[in-house]
């Protein structure tokens, strides 16, 4: 007999459908192994695709698997805040709390939701970042894939949780303007083993105070609409360089509206733990069942 498990699909980092970035979550999927979830993830062809299990810690709310077409993930932004969402939609978790524990390959991590319903807003603490800066090759190599001009001091790796390599190009138009090729991105990051390229540079004027593009070919999404580890890691970045860059601690990030998706992330850090947290509404698109065939 087939095997149904509730699914759905919503759009996070955005107020309405077809806005932010689409994730699938597979919700009760526990007794699914991780071959099956990943030909899940496959088969929805979203850049993440999550699935909601039973918690193993006891201080956890639910736990949570994420995987790309091409592999699993540690933690990722989007999918962390549009699990959460889910959970609550779907009954997983109490609608009337405001704080949870998710449970993740990359540990426990807080949640804070606020507000009800469709003005519900959920943010996720992402995993500390480990920050490497690039060497002069890779800063060359990138500079020749984004078509951009590079100094070092632009380029770092970041991991938290994906591994990310992040250019600071400055300015918000030459990010809104950069072409890369995604054949020499999708190269380089499978060298570095890097799951994509967040290049980013700040707004003079408007609702946001950055903008940021992330490129994942390898991972056969070209342009990711909207990315919550890379937006953390990037805040990270900042801190690092003792806000030189002026920020502060709490900022609006817009992604996405190079793929028509504009969607936005708030990005705020803990001045005294240097916790960051990423944060955003939620649609959801559609509510159904997902049929797994028996022979899977």
């Amino acid at each position: 007999m087939p095997d149904s498990r509730r699914f759905l699909q919503l759009d996070v980092f955005a107020d309405r459908l077809f806005q932010g970035n689409p994730l699938a979550v597979i919700i009760g999927a526990d007794g699914l192994d991780g071959g099956t979830m990943q030909r899940i993830a496959r088969w929805t062809n979203l850049s993440e695709t999550t699935f909601l299990l039973q918690p193993t810690q006891p201080q956890a709310d639910y736990r949570v698997r994420i995987f790309t077409p091409r592999q699993e993930l540690p933690f990722a932004g989007h999918p962390s805040v549009g699990s959460a969402y889910a959970a609550i939609e779907a009954g997983v978790v109490d609608a009337g709390r405001n704080a949870l524990i998710q449970e993740c390959a990359a540990g426990l991590l807080p949640v804070q939701v606020i507000g009800h319903d469709a003005a519900r807003i959920i943010h996720v603490q992402a995993p500390p970042a480990r920050l490497d800066p690039a060497d002069a090759r890779l800063c060359a190599r990138l500079a020749e894939a984004l078509h951009v001009d590079l100094a070092p001091a632009q380029v770092t790796h970041a991991d938290n949780g994906p591994h990310w390599i992040l250019c600071n190009f400055g300015d918000a138009a030459i990010v809104r303007a950069a072409q890369p090729d995604m054949q020499a991105v999708a190269a380089l990051c499978l060298v570095q083993q890097a799951v994509g390229v967040g290049v980013f540079g700040r707004e003079p004027s408007g609702a946001a105070a950055m903008a940021v593009r992330a490129f994942c070919p390898a991972d056969g999404i070209p342009e990711d609409p909207v990315t919550g580890s890379a937006n953390a890691a990037i805040m990270a970045w900042l801190a690092a360089r003792g806000d030189r860059d002026g920020y502060g601690l709490r900022y609006r990030a817009s992604q996405g509206r190079e793929v028509g998706r504009d969607g936005c992330v708030e990005v705020a850090r803990d001045e005294s733990s240097g916790a960051v947290t990423i944060g955003g509404r939620c649609v959801i698109g559609v509510r159904g069942e997902l049929h797994l065939p028996a022979d899977r």
